[in-house]
C-alpha cells in the first residue's frame, strides 16, 4: 500500500517536529495523538481506542509501541521499519506502560525530561495515569500543541488533499439535494450523502455526519433515529468529505416547502455573516477577529439570542470522535492566522423563540493572497 506523501515530505515533517522537541528542552515525546502519528509518519488506525504511543527521540527516531493486531497495519501505512514496531502482548493483568517503560529505558530515555501528549483521545484519563504510574522516574511534560502547532501549517500537499476533501464535500450536498424533498427519508438522505463520498474515493469523516429535521433542525449532534420529511419542513446538515483523512466541513439548513419571511431574514444574515467572516480571516490578524465579525452581524440582525460562542474551527487531518481541529472561532483567541491554515466556518442561527434553524457554512484555506472558498455552491437559499 503506498504512503499519500512522499518520503521528502514525511522527513521534512519529523525534522520539524525533532527541531521543536529539542527547542521545547525535551529528550523525547510521547506521541498518543492519532492525527500526529499519521502526520509524522504515515500510521493510520483507529488502534488508538485501545493503547499506543509513538515515541519521537532527540535524534530523530520514532518507535511505535502497540498491539499485535496493528502490527501490519504500521508495517504497510506507516515509513516506520520492522525494528521500530514494538509489540505489548494481551495477557490478564497487562499494564502495556510498563512496557512503555520498557522501550524508553532501551532507548535512552530512562529518567529523562519528556514531552507528553494528553489532550487527545488517543489517550484515555485511565490509561494516561497508567503511564504517569509507571514513569515515576521521567519528567513528563505536558505537550500536546508541540505537533499539533506544526500540523495547523499545511504544506502544498496537505492543502491539495483538504481542496479534495471539500470536493466530496461539494458532491454530498448534491447528493442531498436530489434527495431531499417532502415524504424523503432522512436515512436515505444520509446514504446519498454519504455514498457520494465513498463513490469519490473518500474515507469515513472523524465524526457522524449530522442530520436533524423539524425541531431536530435546531441540533447540532448526531442523534439516532430517523424521520421523514413533511411538505412543510426543515433539514439541517453539518458533514465532511474526508480524502486521506484530511477534512473539508460544510453546513446547510435546507427548507421544504416555501420559508417564511423569519426564515428569509436569518438566512440573510448567515450569509452576510459567512462572507464577512472569510473577509476577517487575513495573515496576521488574530482568530477572535473571525468571530467579532460573525457577532456583529448576527447582533445587527437581532439574532443575538440565536448564535453560538463559536463559528469554526481549523481543518486538517482528524480521527473519531471529532473532526475539529483547535482551536475554535472565539472571542479574544489570540492565535495568529497565517498562511496555510484551513478553516470550517459555520454561521450557526438556532432559533428556539421561531423552532427554526439556519445554518450556514463552508470551509476555507488562508493563502498569502487571502482566503480560498472551498465551495462550488452558492449562497442562496435552498427551497426544496
Amino acid at each position: 500500500m503506498p504512503l499519500h506523501f512522499d518520503l521528502d515530505e514525511y522527513e521534512t515533517r519529523k525534522s520539524k517536529a525533532t527541531k521543536a522537541l529539542k527547542q521545547a528542552g525535551f529528550d523525547g515525546l510521547l506521541i498518543f495523538a492519532p492525527e500526529s502519528q499519521y502526520w509524522i509518519c504515515g500510521y493510520d488506525t483507529f488502534g488508538f481506542a485501545l493503547f499506543q504511543c509513538l515515541v519521537l527521540t532527540a535524534d530523530g527516531a520514532l518507535h511505535l509501541l502497540t498491539r499485535a493486531p496493528d502490527l501490519r497495519q504500521a508495517q504497510q501505512t506507516s515509513t516506520l521499519s520492522d525494528d521500530h514496531i514494538h509489540i505489548w502482548r494481551d495477557v490478564e493483568g497487562v499494564r502495556p506502560a510498563d512496557q512503555l517503560k520498557n522501550l524508553l529505558f532501551d532507548l535512552g530515555l530512562a529518567g529523562r525530561r519528556l514531552g507528553i501528549e494528553t489532550k487527545t483521545a488517543g489517550l484515555t484519563a485511565f490509561n494516561g495515569q497508567m503511564v504517569r504510574d509507571a514513569l515515576k522516574a521521567e519528567t513528563l511534560v505536558e505537550a500536546s500543541d508541540l505537533i499539533a502547532a506544526l500540523r495547523r501549517v499545511k504544506s502544498p500537499a496537505e492543502l491539495d488533499c483538504i481542496r479534495h476533501a471539500a470536493k466530496l464535500s461539494d458532491d454530498a450536498l448534491d447528493a442531498a439535494l436530489g434527495s431531499t424533498r417532502a415524504g424523503a427519508s432522512e436515512g436515505d438522505i444520509l446514504a446519498d450523502m454519504q455514498g457520494a463520498v465513498f463513490r469519490g474515493g473518500g474515507d469515513y469523516a472523524g465524526n457522524e455526519f449530522i442530520i436533524g429535521s423539524g425541531e431536530a433542525a435546531l441540533l447540532c449532534r448526531y442523534q439516532s433515529g430517523r424521520r421523514v420529511l413533511e411538505p412543510s419542513d426543515q433539514l439541517t446538515l453539518e458533514w465532511s468529505g474526508a480524502w486521506h483523512r484530511y477534512h473539508a466541513a460544510m453546513m446547510r439548513t435546507l427548507v421544504i416547502g416555501k420559508a417564511n419571511d423569519v426564515q428569509r431574514r436569518m438566512h440573510a444574515a448567515a450569509a452576510e455573516a459567512l462572507e464577512a467572516c472569510e473577509q476577517a480571516i487575513r495573515p496576521g490578524a488574530p482568530m477572535g477577529d473571525v468571530f467579532d465579525a460573525h457577532a456583529r452581524v448576527f447582533d445587527a440582525h437581532r439574532l443575538r439570542h440565536a448564535r453560538l460562542n463559536a463559528c469554526g474551527y481549523g481543518m486538517g487531518i482528524a480521527y473519531n470522535p471529532i473532526w475539529v481541529e483547535f482551536p475554535m472561532f472565539y472571542e479574544g483567541n489570540p492565535l495568529i492566522m497565517v498562511p496555510g491554515n484551513a478553516f470550517f466556518l459555520h454561521m450557526i442561527l438556532m432559533d428556539s423563540e421561531s423552532g427554526l434553524a439556519m445554518c450556514w457554512g463552508h470551509s476555507a484555506i488562508l493563502s498569502p493572497t487571502g482566503v480560498e472558498r472551498l465551495s462550488r455552491h452558492p449562497l442562496d437559499l435552498v427551497e426544496l
